[in-house]
């Protein structure tokens, strides 16, 4: 793909007033579009001013990187945020989303939620006349794999071809790195637990979009998943609302932290990813977090730079 700006703007200015739930909502060519206006941003070759438009924010589940990512990301495009905390406002006591949804179309520019089920996103994305964008539900987590192939793409250039491996739940963060990475043309291994996989249908669908010979896999053991990979990614083995499991699961996941071990089984030169909050420890160890592998911290500030290429493209900005 030309990575010229006017290439890449021709690419995504057809995404203008749309919502963005699911990496499978973009095809391949926007988001290697995405990744590179992304790119542009970040080094500063590109500068994009979005003339005071404004993003609601409405958060059910608890945020650092994502909160804090979308307002500097408005911030450095001229827009500004609305902080819409369910606890402040009409959401928290009971309004009908779709009167929430509607009436919010007429004050923003924009809505992200992070929130559990992914059916109230799609019911916001149906109600609601601007672009909704997912901030993370308990399916998906399409921001957060952005900035993921984001960190691949630095480290080693075109991603055809190139392998991650998940060890951990399969979870939303799973879920989205198969379908991001199948748009991309890279292979995604998913090594969990027996009863712990990622759903039948999220796998299945990433196969039906892959391009590129990409190729989607989910084993039951993590030495075979990571074996050769040039990214090794984990997650929390209990994620928000599942604190209850935190022990029974820390049972089930014995040997899929990723550790000196695993990493020993990945190609020579393999990234370490983990989207944190990070449990030093129980999936990850310190030793592999801290060390010269990790661009744990480089992903989290690209969380930054691909949200401001998904809103200047969303909301028309290019």
């Amino acid at each position: 793909m030309a990575s010229d700006s006017k290439s890449v703007a021709a690419i995504l200015t057809p995404l203008k007033g749309r919502d963005y739930l699911s990496n499978g909502d973009f095809t391949s060519q926007e988001t290697l579009a995405l990744l590179e206006l992304s790119s542009q941003l970040k080094s500063g070759k590109r500068r994009i001013d979005l003339g005071n438009r404004v993003l609601g924010l409405i958060f059910t589940k608890a945020s650092t990187r994502t909160r804090v990512s979308f307002q500097v990301a408005m911030a450095r495009l001229g827009g500004q945020i609305v902080d819409l905390n369910p606890q402040i406002t009409q959401l928290g006591r009971g309004e009908p989303l779709e009167d929430t949804a509607r009436v919010l179309s007429r004050f923003c520019d924009a809505i992200a939620i992070r929130t559990f089920a992914q059916e109230e996103l799609v019911k916001y994305a149906y109600w609601a006349s601007i672009p909704v964008i997912n901030g993370l539900t308990d399916l998906e987590h399409p921001c957060q794999a952005l900035a993921d192939f984001l960190t691949m793409q630095e480290v080693f250039g075109p991603l055809t071809g190139q392998t991650l491996a998940y060890v951990g739940d399969g979870n939303n963060v799973a879920h989205s790195l198969m379908l991001c990475g199948s748009l991309l043309g890279v292979n995604v291994r998913i090594g969990s637990p027996k009863g712990f996989e990622p759903m039948s249908e999220i796998v299945a669908q990433a196969s039906r979009l892959a391009v590129n010979g990409a190729c989607i896999e989910v084993f039951n053991d993590p030495i075979k998943a990571v074996e050769g990979a040039q990214a090794l990614y984990t997650d929390v083995w209990a994620s928000m609302g599942q604190e209850d499991e935190q022990s029974s699961r820390e049972e089930a996941f014995q040997g899929f932290c990723l550790g000196s071990e695993l990493l020993a089984q990945a190609d020579k030169e393999a990234i370490v990813l983990h989207c944190l909050p990070a449990h030093r420890g129980q999936e990850i160890t310190s030793e592999v977090l801290e060390g010269p592998s990790s661009r744990v911290f480089d992903q989290a500030e690209n969380r930054l730079h691909v949200q401001q290429a998904l809103l200047a493209a969303v909301l028309g900005g290019l």
